[in-house]
């Protein structure tokens, strides 16, 4: 195959980045991650290698450095401009210089810019971030370190398709990525390490104490670098809360940030059993589904025939068989536009429902680009129906350009709804899928490797049943002299077992052996209840500056945010205030980046400048013609900028944004329709899509086939005074509790509407009934165990 966006130069020599090493320290819910990137200029002039890469979105950049020859140059933090236009005085005259930038549109794209390295001279560049580990629904912690960035689909009007904040994505299949990719880990807590899963084959997990709290991982030999590097950390008794205190740094000024010690405090609210035994009966539920082109790969290597489309659709039919009666919903689709089953919300029914489920099976993915921002627009300015919480689920692979416009419109409507955010398969953006649930005051779920989207959506659907935390507040109890300057954005969002994470600094003299309380109090279903912890304010050892740095990152991005929404209005100096501490705690932010000049006593280099762009991996093309051509495969290499237009797919043009042209799928083909051949339907969602809205089952021939029996054997079994509708209801509850056991978190909340139905029904002989059911289908369960 032909790549589409030059991997080689056109004397056809390789790109210069020869290999990534990365070395990764965990310390219970936060991580440092080292990166050095290895590059060789082969060529006979003098070289300027770009390269556009993703990092997690929640990242704080905080160490960049080259070193060239016997050579160490350290990068500085600088005003944005400042530092560009240092970098090319630089490569003006001559020198070596080196420019890291984030990207204006989304929080978790940088650009590498290594200017002028001479012809036969080598560079190996050093990255340092730091970052939080995400929390799963089955309380793993989740580190990523994206290996694939797919283009962004940029809007047309959105400002990203040129100037000064553009950024060029070079993509090509993952098996012609030239570089090569070393990772290692090193995982330290104060609770024993259980296990460390991937989504890559990793070397098996050593222990390096006898308590289990310290280990190391690497990968196995022979990674290929074509997918996310994805690990999942547990450790045992998960749920503890923690409060880690890290001393300033000696060089700093007290008083300042990095001056004073940083507190960071892990949360994990536990609620009554009384108020989580029962799950809300009301509730608008909108679900907004991505359906541009590349849903339409498959949604892992191993199972080719099930796309992501398709997982979606059937992850939608377990949720609106889930949804409890009484309540409101519609259903949402995005591409280059955006579709709605109906005008507004409406009440759920089985006609509702019947008519919902008949669009959701004809959605494809043939929508064209990924343009979220005008479904969501049109969502918030529908009006919230009275005593219905508004709980928005947003379905997506994440490959879109205007995050930051998306996550501002999202916290400004924050008030009116909870979102829950899923990012489905590798290059998902986690700026894009975290963020969305972080502003809507939700949870966000990852869908990679041979993960099943269904039971993370039900876990979501699950926290979203459950009753609002109202009026949450934080209060802290200090030693006499000790102040505390919160630097986390107010909690918005507590759900049962779930993290939160504060950051705050610590100002004053504090006694030998001081202790500080934090408690966080909130309201839950008209109860009032709180959580507290007791910490030592005595500092932590051996942390470096890894909580002062995640403190200043926190900071940094309320403070951005709020600068967004003010933009045109007075501000108070917001900007300077972002630039002032990024450039104090040395962590990037969108106003600054890093800038390194070589300029150490030597001749100038010379010759013209030569631009190499590097690609990333792409990992799922999407094939599609335009002026008959097809764009990622054929015979020859095909110039895309030939078919340029406003938010044409960059192949050399330095300045040119990300994204693809409009209505054209992410890897450049015309919007089609791809409809694989379709597996055999699963037995459980099989028997799920004959459920009623009302939780009951019908019984009729497809009942009998989905249970594996005849009509005749199912009628015949039936104990004589039980209702048709009863008998077919238990024999699903069964069918699902002796043959489903282990997917029960996909189809729990089905089946507890179904046990109330029966309940309501006050049928006679419900023992006889579940005795004859268990005959019937070789099972042996009890009433009592189907909530009977």
């Amino acid at each position: 195959m032909v790549n589409c966006c030059g991997l080689i130069t056109a004397n056809k020599d390789p790109v210069p980045l020869k290999s990534i090493e990365v070395e990764l320290e965990v310390r219970d819910h936060v991580a440092t991650v080292v990166s050095t990137l290895n590059y060789e200029n082969k060529e006979d002039k003098p070289l300027e290698a770009v390269f556009v890469f993703p990092l997690p979105g929640d990242a704080a950049v905080c160490h960049f450095s080259a070193q060239i020859g016997q050579t160490q140059i350290v990068a500085e933090v600088k005003e944005k401009q400042k530092a560009r236009e240092e970098y090319d005085d630089a490569l003006s005259s001559g020198q070596q210089a080196f420019l890291l930038e984030e990207s204006e549109q989304s929080p978790d794209i940088f650009s590498l810019s290594v200017g002028s390295l001479p012809p036969g001279e080598s560079a190996s560049i050093r990255l340092d971030y730091v970052t939080e580990l995400a929390v799963q629904a089955d309380d793993g912690l989740r580190f990523c370190l994206p290996a694939v960035l797919n283009p962004r689909y940029q809007p047309l009007g959105s400002g990203g398709s040129g100037g000064s904040g553009g950024v060029q994505v070079t993509s090509v299949p993952a098996s012609l990525v030239p570089y090569s990719l070393s990772f290692s880990a090193r995982v330290s807590s104060p609770r024993p390490i259980s296990k460390v899963e991937s989504s890559c084959s990793l070397d098996p997990l050593q222990y390096l104490n006898s308590d289990q709290t310290q280990a190391t991982i690497k990968l196995a030999a022979g990674h290929k670098f074509d997918r996310d590097v994805e690990l999942l950390i547990y450790y045992k008794d998960a749920h503890q809360p923690t409060a880690v205190v890290e001393a300033g740094q000696a060089s700093a000024e007290p008083g300042s940030l990095m001056g004073d010690p940083v507190v960071m405090v892990s949360l994990y609210p536990e609620f009554p059993q009384s108020v989580m035994s029962s799950v809300a009966s009301c509730g608008e539920f909108v679900f907004l589904l991505d359906r541009s082109g590349s849903m339409g790969c498959p949604i892992n290597n191993s199972k080719q025939q099930e796309t992501r489309i398709s997982s979606a659709r059937d992850t939608l039919l377990l949720l609106l068989k889930s949804l409890p009666m009484g309540c409101y919903f519609n259903i949402y689709s995005f591409g280059s536009s955006y579709e709605h089953i109906f005008p507004k919300s409406v009440e759920y029914s089985q006609q509702t429902m019947e008519e919902a489920l008949k669009k959701v099976g004809e959605m494809g993915a043939n929508l064209g680009g990924t343009e979220i921002l005008s479904p969501l627009q049109h969502i918030y300015s529908q009006s919230c129906i009275p005593s219905q919480p508004r709980q928005l689920f947003v379905f997506t692979d994440g490959e879109v350009g205007n995050t930051k416009q998306v996550l501002d419109l999202v916290k400004k409507n924050s008030g009116s709804h909870r979102c829950f955010s899923f990012g489905i398969g590798e290059g998902s953006s986690s700026a894009l899928i975290n963020g969305l649930a972080k502003e809507g005051g939700g949870h966000a779920q990852f869908i990679t490797g041979t993960d099943r989207m269904q039971p993370k959506v039900m876990q979501s659907l699950r926290f979203a049943l459950q009753p609002a935390v109202v009026d949450i507040s934080v209060t802290w109890d200090l030693p006499k002299g000790v102040s505390v300057t919160v630097l986390s954005p107010p909690i918005t969002a507590l759900f049962q077992g779930q993290r939160s994470l504060i950051y705050a600094q610590l100002t004053g003299q504090s006694p030998k052996a001081a202790e500080g309380c934090v408690t966080v109090k909130y309201s839950l279903a008209g109860h009032p209840s709180q959580n507290q912890l007791r910490f030592s304010l005595k500092p932590a050892e051996d942390t470096g500056s890894t909580v002062h740095r995640l403190g200043a990152r926190t900071l940094i991005r309320s403070l951005e945010m709020e600068e967004r929404e003010r933009r045109g209005q007075p501000d108070g100096g917001l900007k300077e205030k972002v630039v002032q501490l990024s450039v104090q705690s040395g962590v990037s932010s969108s106003f600054t980046a890093f800038i390194a000049v070589n300029k150490a006593d030597g001749e100038a280099i010379q010759g013209p400048l030569v631009r190499r762009n590097i690609p990333i991996s792409r990992m799922c093309i999407v094939k599609g013609k335009r002026r008959k051509r097809n764009l990622c495969d054929g015979p020859e290499m095909i110039n895309l900028c030939s078919f340029s237009t406003q938010n044409a797919m960059a192949c050399g043009a330095p300045k040119m944004a990300f994204g693809v042209l409009r209505g054209l799928d992410l890897c450049g083909g015309a919007p089609t329709t791809v409809i694989p051949k379709q597996p055999p339907r699963d037995p459980l969602l099989q028997l799920v899509s004959l459920q009623q809205a009302s939780g009951c089952w019908l019984l009729d021939p497809a009942l009998s086939a989905a249970l594996g029996k005849t009509s005749e054997e199912v009628d015949k079994s039936k104990p004589a005074p039980v209702n048709s509708d009863v008998w077919a209801t238990v024999l699903a509850l069964i069918w699902l509790h002796g043959f489903k056991k282990d997917a029960k978190e996909e189809w729990e909340l089905l089946a507890m509407k179904a046990a109330s139905w029966l309940r309501s029904q006050n049928a006679p002989c419900l023992t006889e009934c579940v005795e004859a059911g268990n005959a019937l289908l070789g099972c042996s369960m009890q009433k009592d165990v189907l909530g009977l």
